[in-house]
């Protein structure tokens, strides 16, 4: 199964774009920061990541603030020509206290 859930905010965004067929597509990078327990003890966690959101949640994506915080859901996929994962937003909501 592929499936990621990540709360984060948008630190940068493309403007919207279209594809050849048409679809509104939209890429941004996200961060996220927390902290988790791994082996027992606290750990700080950061990360940073590429997405891509098309059609509908392209248009909705790329009407929300640079900085605001959401929890995406979506799947990880590694473009033809890429070396890391990206992550394809199928949906997202506000996070509370973003």
């Amino acid at each position: 199964m592929n499936q990621v859930v990540l709360s984060a905010w948008i630190v940068e965004a493309s403007p919207l774009r279209y594809t050849p067929a048409g679809m509104p597509a939209l890429d941004v990078r996200l961060e996220h920061e927390s902290e988790l327990s791994e082996a027992g003890r606290e750990r700080k966690v950061k990360a940073a990541i590429k997405a891509v959101a098309l059609g509908s949640v392209a248009q909705a994506l790329s009407q929300q603030a640079i900085g605001s915080g959401w929890t995406f859901s979506g799947f990880l996929a590694t473009p033809r020509h890429g070396k890391h994962p990206v992550l394809h937003i199928q949906s997202f909501q506000q996070t509370p206290n973003s």
